[in-house]
């Protein structure tokens, strides 16, 4: 294939990049998010909207992105429903959140290793970057090194965070086999990119407070402990599972 149904820029140039943006009742951040994104850096923006009372659709197709309506809850069922839509004409695609937290200017930065092929998966790692003060809580940044730890001893992988702000190339996306569609989306990936043998680069990124609203995780005891809930699953589940055979991307599971 060439052209766009291939990922590749005009007249063969760079690969395209989509961005996926999950977002929820996030009207008052999303726009500065938008207003942020490299556009000479960024083909095609697509935001998730996984059920939004407010208006974070309309301000989101106002600020030039294409809105994706995604009606069943779920994190990781956001991100999955951007990609495949991405990927349509995308050859790498980015995910960051949609609350102002993440820093859209360094999409550059953590595409350049893939666009260069040496990478094929790279992690923005909010805990090796500059923060905010605010922005983290003491125990997002133990979360992110404990489960590190754990990673490392069984697969030799050396991560500092399971933060929502990275880039992979789509063939190698796809060929995971996402199955959490909640808040382990993020460390699926990771624990099955470092099973898979992805070539995964960390790099350190600055991270803000959020922009507006609330945090649906950390912004309530009981969103952090769905959460936290969410993650140790994922963590035993993918952990303990007999690998499944290459291709199955996107399959729905637990």
């Amino acid at each position: 294939m060439t052209g766009a149904a291939s990922g590749a820029g005009p007249a063969g140039g760079r690969p395209r990049i989509g961005l996926v943006i999950p977002a929820l009742n996030e009207e008052e951040a999303i726009p500065h998010v938008l207003a942020q994104v490299p556009r000479d850096a960024v083909d095609e923006i697509f935001v998730v909207d996984g059920g939004s009372t407010d208006r974070t659709a309309e301000r989101a197709a106002a600020a030039g992105a294409r809105v994706i309506r995604e009606p069943r809850s779920g994190y990781g069922r956001a991100c999955l429903a951007g990609a495949r839509a991405a990927a349509e004409r995308c050859a790498i695609l980015v995910f960051l959140d949609g609350d102002g937290s993440d820093c859209p200017e360094w999409i550059p930065r953590l595409v350049a290793p893939i666009r260069a092929g040496e990478a094929d998966f790279v992690i923005g790692s909010r805990s090796r970057g500059a923060r905010e003060p605010g922005s983290m809580s003491a125990h997002q940044l133990a979360a992110g090194y404990a489960v590190g730890a754990v990673l490392r001893l069984l697969y030799g992988a050396r991560y500092t965070d399971m933060g929502p702000f990275r880039a992979i190339g789509r063939e190698a996306l796809f060929r995971l086999g996402m199955r959490e569609m909640t808040y382990g989306w993020n460390l699926e990936m990771q624990m099955r990119a470092a099973r898979a043998g992805l070539r995964v680069l960390e790099l350190p990124v600055p991270h803000r407070r959020r922009a507006g609203g609330v945090s649906k995780v950390s912004g309530t005891l009981a969103g952090t402990m769905r959460a936290s809930l969410r993650i140790l699953l994922t963590l035993a589940r993918v952990a303990l599972e007999r690998p499944a055979p290459a291709g199955a991307g996107g399959r729905e599971g637990a």
